[in-house]
C-alpha cells in the first residue's frame, strides 16, 4: 500500500513539471505577433480534453439512470 501511494504522489509531482509542447511549437506559439496561432492551438487542446469527459459523463448518465429506472419498477 505505501508502495502505491509512493508511486502516486511521485507521478503527481512529475507530471506537474512537464510541457504540453515541444520546445519548437512553443518558441514558434510565443514568436508570433497576434498570437493568433497560440488561441487556435490552445482552442484546439481544450476541445480535444473535453470529448473524453464528455463521453465518459453520458456513459455514467446512462447507467445511472438505468439504475434508478430499474429501482422504482421493482
Amino acid at each position: 500500500m505505501k508502495r502505491n501511494l509512493l508511486f502516486l504522489l511521485f507521478s503527481f509531482v512529475f507530471f506537474l513539471q512537464t510541457n504540453a509542447q515541444c520546445a519548437m511549437c512553443r518558441a514558434v506559439l510565443e514568436s508570433e505577433e497576434g498570437q493568433v496561432t497560440a488561441v487556435g492551438v490552445n482552442d484546439g487542446i481544450m476541445y480535444l480534453m473535453a470529448v473524453p469527459y464528455i463521453l465518459v459523463a453520458g456513459i455514467a448518465f446512462a447507467i445511472y439512470w438505468q439504475f434508478i429506472r430499474g429501482k422504482k419498477t421493482i
